[in-house]
């Protein structure tokens, strides 16, 4: 990767941290999380509105973003927003990769895939559907369960992704109490389907 475009491409940083993964299949790995700003999705139930304009977040360049992982020993980077997807990422990864370190990212799909990913979590939403083309790119599969109705959307995406995408029903955070019970039960029925919990606030860590 060309030094300037290191020095130039700049990205909406809302935060970024070494912490566990405390989603989905990786879950309880160390992981190191760049959090970019912007999102058009609009979830009522995001826990991370303060991302959605990417306006109020600094631009970083991707070697000073970069310089800040290389300052852990993460192995593991993973982007989320936002919505990640609203930015090309094709530099940031392809420099990350070259670095050694193993991409993720957690999308809604909802804007044209860039970058290139160890690992996508595609976790759909009902405010701004994905886009047909990157259905078939998804390793993962997280839906939202925010109520009983969502079965159903998991359901119509589960039957898009590709046969060998791991499926994980997760139950939004403020109607855990409600909702757990309800997944559980679905999963018995449906086995195909595994439970994702945010582990990370129930041990307290970003």
């Amino acid at each position: 990767m060309k030094l300037e475009t290191l020095n130039t491409t700049m990205l909406p940083v809302m935060e970024h941290f070494y912490t566990i993964q405390g989603e989905g299949f990786h879950q309880g790995r160390a992981a190191y999380f760049i959090r970019l700003g912007g999102c058009d999705v609009g979830c009522v139930w995001c826990d991370v509105k303060d991302s959605w304009d990417a306006d109020k977040h600094p631009k970083y360049t991707i070697e000073y973003i970069i310089s800040n992982v290389k300052e852990t020993p993460a192995r593991l980077v993973v982007i989320t927003g936002g919505e990640p997807l609203m930015h090309n990422l094709d530099a940031l990864t392809a420099t990350l990769q070259a670095a050694g370190f193993e991409t993720n990212i957690e999308t809604s799909g909802a804007h044209p895939l860039s970058g290139s990913w160890n690992w996508i979590c595609l976790s759909p939403k009902k405010f701004k559907a994905p886009l047909p083309e990157i259905l078939p790119h998804a390793n993962e599969l997280k839906v939202v369960i925010f109520n009983k109705s969502d079965f159903d959307w998991a359901e119509e995406y589960a039957g898009k992704v590709a046969p060998n995408c791991k499926l994980y029903l997760q139950p939004e955070w403020d109607k855990a109490a409600i909702i757990t019970p309800l997944i559980i039960d679905y999963i018995k029925a449906n086995p195909k389907w595994e439970l994702s919990l945010q582990l990370h606030k129930y041990i307290n860590v970003p």
